[in-house]
């Protein structure tokens, strides 16, 4: 099946039915994020984001130097 049949028989189901299908897209398939966003978004879980403020105007610990 081609990716044109595909979004034909998406434009055919109800608005309900095509809200699953976009939720499934969302939560199974990643491949459009980019690598960058992702690695941001693992940096942030690990704890490892700085304020903005902090950033900018204090000089970072000399590990980081």
């Amino acid at each position: 099946m081609s990716a044109q049949e595909i979004i034909e028989q998406y434009k055919a189901l109800p608005a309900a039915e095509r809200a699953k299908v976009a939720k499934f897209v969302l939560e199974e398939d990643d491949s459009w994020v980019p690598e960058s966003f992702k690695e941001g978004m693992k940096a942030g879980e690990e704890g490892r984001f700085v304020d903005l403020e902090t950033a900018m105007f204090e000089e970072p610990p000399p590990h980081l130097r």
